[in-house]
């Protein structure tokens, strides 16, 4: 299972989640699918976008755990 960390690494860098979809360029309720863990994928670009706007690596984001 993938978990999605986003709102995690959104506290610690103190952003919101309207003004980091604003940032990203999509809109708050992409970034909100991607935060509760809805989505079924990511792009590549959205991932690198979250990551150099929130200063992190991937693996910050994206968690795998076993079922």
């Amino acid at each position: 299972m993938i978990t999605v960390n986003l709102d995690v690494v959104m506290a610690k860098n103190k952003i919101s989640s309207l003004e980091l979809a604003d940032k990203i360029g999509i809109t708050p309720a992409n970034l909100s699918i991607l935060k509760t863990g809805k989505a079924k994928a990511i792009r590549f670009s959205t991932l690198e976008a979250i990551c150099n706007e929130l200063k992190c690596q991937p693996g910050d984001i994206l968690e795998f755990k076993e079922d």
